[in-house]
């Protein structure tokens, strides 16, 4: 870092000279900070006049002080609008987890001095802590673009009252898919709000969004657009396809970096990278979309207190790392899309501090390099590690990225059958890896044994205890409606009697049944004078009756006898037949 680069980037003006509360800069100067940074001190005083505001800045740049600062200051000198005192009065739109609980963050230590609630709802943990906290009262939320529609679904979340909207990060935003989403939730904010919008970087979406968001907007760009910090030293090397892993580890160790974080271009491939590190010696942690966000926060603590030396992470969780002196960054997998690259190195060299960014750049990739130069209008240097360079007879190849597959080589991209091929190629590989996924998990499978005590254990003939069983699955068999009674012949044509006995259906059953009769004449005697059943409905008709007549076993043969199986579909069609003759209409159709 050069003494010119010092001078440009100090800037005389203090933070009392910004005009904001006591308690704020009592909290700003117990962070170590005397000096705002450019994008600050030019936002803070068109935030604290009122104005809608659309800001480029770099990562790292302290945009996020930028608009906390004066909006601290606006909710904590202004009274509310409404007398309400549960309305929402800020909000604050981020598009990653990482990022909205960074950004509360700041909010809370900037805030620490004022009557002023906050809270952060994301998605990935329960809902229910965060309604438990929206019900006490906050005056700014900090929010995720989903988790904020769920709960406003809910009915859990009132957004009448904002007086205050920031989109952070609003080209990640839109990058990720959220421009949907974003309009619904403007949808619901009151028309008259100061807005904000904070960017990286400005595409023709972006400013599409700032015209029909913001009114009479006042812009600030600190560096000129869609460019790196200065402050960053950038530096590409050359590597075969198969030989990024060997070159990373060879990098650590030589250079012996103690904190660096990689990104990669999938998930399976954050995994792989960091398994291999842990076998290196390396201690290393993915970060990725599928984990889950107690085990993101977990590997974010550790990466920050220096118990991991490597974070292997993705392109959505580059919003939000935001880590002190972070001297490290490395582009294991170069990104297609050229904005990821400024956000991705945009973790380091923040606040002022320098910064190292590397990017492994094989032939696949080389079309992505050269787009990303043109994006930030620079060109970066090159330099070459010998034994780590792509084979003499290696040529470009196009890029599996799940379901999708790109070109990134330099020229012209294949045919579309050389595509096809490499897309069939990905299928198959990542089938391959599935299976063998479910293999070893199956295979490393240690089975259950039963802890049966010694006085329950069964014993041999000796009087020895047997030893344990390793627990079996019990084996499903489907039933079928209408399988063979001869198949079940023995439990068709057992019966059980009122005292526990097992017989076999007739048995026995006409003593049975004339018992069961007579209790029920004698019972039909009682208090109903000289009235008797019916001759034809006699219980003792009814168990001669049930003598002579066959054991019915709902269709199935009983007793070894082998009887014809009714026709499923023919009794159901005499079955419809009965009942619309039953029904009313005499047998007619009924619709």
């Amino acid at each position: 870092m050069t003494a010119s680069a010092i001078d440009a980037f100090i800037k005389s003006m203090k933070f009392e000279e910004l005009n904001l509360a006591p308690a704020i800069l009592d909290s700003v100067y117990a962070q170590g900070y005397t000096a705002p940074t450019p994008i600050q001190e030019q936002a803070i005083p068109l935030i604290l006049q009122g104005n809608d505001l659309l800001a480029g800045a770099q990562t790292g740049t302290g945009k996020t002080a930028a608009f906390t600062l004066p909006m601290l200051h606006l909710l904590n000198t202004n009274e509310p609008k409404h007398t309400n005192g549960n309305c929402i009065r800020a909000l604050v739109l981020c598009p990653t987890r990482e990022l909205a609980a960074q950004v509360e963050d700041s909010v809370r230590t900037y805030g620490k001095g004022l009557n002023l609630k906050s809270t952060a709802i994301f998605g990935g943990v329960g809902a229910t802590p965060q309604i438990q906290r929206l019900t006490k009262g906050v005056d700014i939320l900090v929010a995720t673009p989903g988790r904020l529609l769920d709960l406003h679904g809910q009915d859990e979340v009132d957004l009448s009252a904002v007086e205050m909207l920031v989109l952070d990060e609003a080209d990640r935003m839109l990058d990720m898919g959220f421009i949907h989403d974003v309009k619904k939730i403007l949808a619901l904010l009151p028309q008259e709000k100061q807005s904000l919008l904070f960017s990286a970087t400005f595409s023709d979406e972006i400013k599409e969004l700032a015209h029909s968001l913001l009114h009479n907007p006042q812009q600030v760009q600190v560096t000129p657009p869609n460019t790196t910090v200065q402050l960053i030293d950038q530096t590409i090397y050359p590597v075969g396809r198969h030989k990024k892993k060997e070159l990373l580890v060879h990098i650590i160790q030589q250079n012996d970096w103690k904190q660096v974080l990689v990104f990669t271009r999938t998930k399976f491939g954050a995994n792989k990278v960091a398994d291999f590190l842990s076998k290196q010696g390396i201690p290393a942690m993915a970060l990725h979309g599928n984990k889950s966000q107690s085990a993101r926060t977990l590997a974010l603590t550790d990466f920050k207190n220096g118990n991991l030396q490597a974070l292997i992470a993705t392109d959505i969780a580059a919003r939000g790392i935001d880590i002190d002196d972070l001297p490290h960054v490395v582009n294991y997998d170069i990104p297609n899309i050229a904005e990821d690259y400024v956000h991705r190195i945009g973790r380091t060299g923040r606040a002022g501090a320098e910064g190292n960014a590397v990017s492994f750049v094989c032939l696949d990739e080389e079309g992505f390099m050269h787009n990303i130069e043109k994006f930030i209008k620079q060109q970066i240097p090159v330099q070459v590690i010998e034994g780590f360079g792509p084979e003499p007879d290696e040529k470009a190849e196009p890029i599996a990225m799940g379901r999708q597959i790109l070109w990134g080589g330099a020229g012209k991209a294949p045919s579309r059958e050389v595509m096809q091929a490499a897309a069939r190629a990905a299928r198959q590989e990542m089938t391959k890896r599935i299976r063998e996924k479910r293999r070893m998990k199956k295979s490393n499978r240690t089975p259950e044994v039963t802890n049966t005590p010694e006085a329950e254990r069964p014993v041999d003939a000796d009087g020895n205890p047997l030893p344990n069983k390793p627990y079996q699955p019990r084996s499903r068999t489907r039933r079928n409606r209408f399988r063979s009674g001869s198949a079940n012949n023995n439990r068709n044509n057992q019966v059980v009697t009122n005292s526990g006995e097992l017989r076999k259906s007739g048995e026995n059953i006409t003593k049975r049944t004339h018992n069961k009769a007579s209790n029920k004449q004698r019972g039909a005697g009682k208090g109903n004078g000289d009235m008797q059943p019916k001759s034809h409905e006699s219980a003792l008709f009814k168990s001669h009756n049930d003598e002579f007549r066959p054991p019915r076993n709902k269709g199935r043969s009983s007793g070894g006898n082998s009887q014809k199986q009714p026709d499923p579909l023919r009794t159901s069609v005499d079955g419809l037949r009965r009942s619309s003759r039953n029904g009313n209409g005499g047998g007619k159709r009924r619709y």
